[in-house]
């Protein structure tokens, strides 16, 4: 009974939770490396702290067949995207990875005793759509040379740390925030002026962004995006929320949709 209780509070945690699910697969490399997973690994990471998606941890499965071929398993039967601890979750998007060099390099005195190590790492990086099998361009990622530290784990770990900042940057070209909207805060001549979405803070959203204003249709089985037009960013109102005020053209169609209960996304202009 226990058991059966703990699924089905994660079943009703995973129908709440409306982040893009995104698997990281393991990264393949070059030359073989006891260290290589340590960069996968950081990559997971890097992408959980964002807390803008579900990261699901594929470092198992090394091709996006595999995936495709995991998600028409019973597991997926009763699960819409997210459960945790031993239940599968059907990624969405998959990150991809070659690690093309990750050299350590062990550090003595002139005694010749071991005094620490360094390391620095180069990889590419790609977004494949799982649905499609369609990816993104490889991104090259060259971090720094490490400090010297007492492990080789360490060294390796401070080296993919010198990336962090552009691998963030990386996330938030390739994956836009999107919100929905939650609420018509202020109406004017029949159109809706300002709106609530569901981004925040905690997204990074910051005054004077910009959202794209879409319909989302199914129309035979796949999404059709229609832009109504944009929203920006007045007020940050919290970790999961902004209040943003809705261009003229098109306040009436936001409202009339609104209300209508049809789907509405917010996806986030991005600012290179």
């Amino acid at each position: 009974m226990t058991v059966c209780l703990a699924a089905s509070a994660l079943f009703a945690q995973a129908q709440q939770d409306t982040r893009p699910v995104v698997g990281v697969a393991e990264f393949t490399c070059d030359a073989e490396s006891p260290y290589a997973k340590l960069v996968t690994e950081k990559v997971v990471e890097m992408l959980t702290n964002t807390k803008r998606f579900q990261v699901v941890d594929r470092t198992s499965i090394d091709k996006i067949h595999a995936e495709l071929e995991l998600q028409k398993s019973e597991a997926f039967l009763d699960s819409k995207n997210r459960v945790e601890q031993d239940v599968a979750v059907a990624a969405e998007k998959m990150i991809t990875g070659h690690i093309t060099k990750i050299p350590v390099y062990a550090m003595k005195n002139a005694s010749g005793s071991l005094r620490g190590y360094k390391a620095s790492v180069a990889f590419e990086m790609k977004v494949v759509d799982v649905a499609t099998g369609l990816s993104t361009e490889a991104t090259s990622f060259q971090g720094k040379a490490s400090d010297e530290y007492l492990s080789p784990e360490s060294a390796v770990t401070a080296a993919m740390q010198s990336l962090q900042g552009d691998i963030a940057e990386y996330f938030r070209v390739n994956f836009p925030v999107t919100a929905k909207i939650v609420r018509i805060l202020s109406e004017k001549g029949g159109r809706a002026s300002v709106i609530l979405v569901s981004a925040g803070s905690e997204q990074g959203i910051k005054e004077g962004d910009v959202f794209t204003i879409e319909n989302v249709e199914m129309i035979d089985g796949s999404p059709y995006h229609t832009e109504l037009g944009q929203a920006e960013v007045k007020r940050v109102a919290g970790g999961g929320f902004s209040e943003c005020e809705v261009d003229k053209g098109a306040g009436m169609a936001v409202l009339e949709k609104f209300k209508a209960a049809e789907k509405l996304q917010c996806k986030l202009v991005i600012k290179k």
